[in-house]
């Protein structure tokens, strides 16, 4: 307990919700100071902004669409306006959607491809770009790159890339002094697991050896750990988190 980021300050995309809002409430009890972007919903990340604030905090919001470059270049300069300075970026941001083969077409493919991976490809650029050394990037994969389901194809092949692109940029910013790594969750209970939970809840449950469900309390803990000095010497590493599933 207690990675002491006083004084940096921390980019959660996808921040207002779900993982993402854990992982904010986590980085700021640690001290950060944040930017909270959302693709539309500002009213949810406003929220969010006024929770962290009521907790001592400071943090602002701020909108983009990862999927566009242009987009991840004016949300580092919007927080760099805010706080003059990047130490964390933190992309919860991502699509996911499942279709079987004689449903994919380019338009899935783009869906998934320019969001999880353009997305990443992008907010790595802009943020190494404002970094000095010992700053953080933690990107998000799945644990279905490596063990993907029927239907998931597009959507695994789009987090196979973060986790190859995260090995291959840590090449890039290590000399730096720049880490960049990935968190590969299994199911985490959210609102947009309800309806898996709902269906399959029981069997997986049965299926992951700590017999529970994961929670954005699972994960937040893990991205504190990566954003911290104490993680200095791991990059270009994607950590699955899945409660040891097979």
């Amino acid at each position: 307990m207690g990675k002491d980021l006083s004084g940096k300050v921390a980019l959660v995309t996808g921040g207002s919700r779900g993982i993402g809002a854990q992982v904010a409430r986590r980085l700021a009890a640690e001290g950060a100071q944040l930017v909270i972007a959302c693709r539309s919903d500002l009213a949810a990340a406003g929220r969010m902004v006024a929770d962290l604030r009521a907790a001592g905090a400071a943090a602002c919001a701020l909108t983009a669409d990862v999927a566009h470059p242009a987009d991840c270049d004016a949300l580092v300069a919007g927080c760099m306006a805010q706080f003059g300075r990047l130490d964390i970026l933190v992309n919860c941001a991502g699509v996911a959607k499942y279709l079987p083969l004689d449903q994919t077409d380019a338009g899935h493919f783009h869906a998934m491809f320019d969001t999880n991976v353009l997305g990443t490809l992008s907010l790595t650029r802009a943020a190494a770009a404002v970094m000095g050394p010992g700053g953080r990037i933690i990107h998000f994969s799945s644990r279905l790159a490596e063990t993907p389901l029927a239907g998931a194809s597009v959507y695994a092949a789009s987090k196979a890339a973060v986790s190859a692109l995260t090995l291959a940029l840590a090449q890039e910013l290590g000399p730096r002094g720049i880490t960049i790594n990935a968190v590969a969750p299994g199911l985490i209970e959210t609102d947009m697991t309800a309806g898996i939970l709902t269906t399959r809840g029981d069997s997986l449950r049965a299926q992951t050896p700590l017999r529970r469900i994961g929670q954005p309390e699972d994960i937040s803990g893990l991205v504190a750990f990566l954003a911290s000095a104490d993680a200095g010497w791991i990059t270009g590493r994607t950590i699955r988190a899945d409660g040891g599933l097979l």
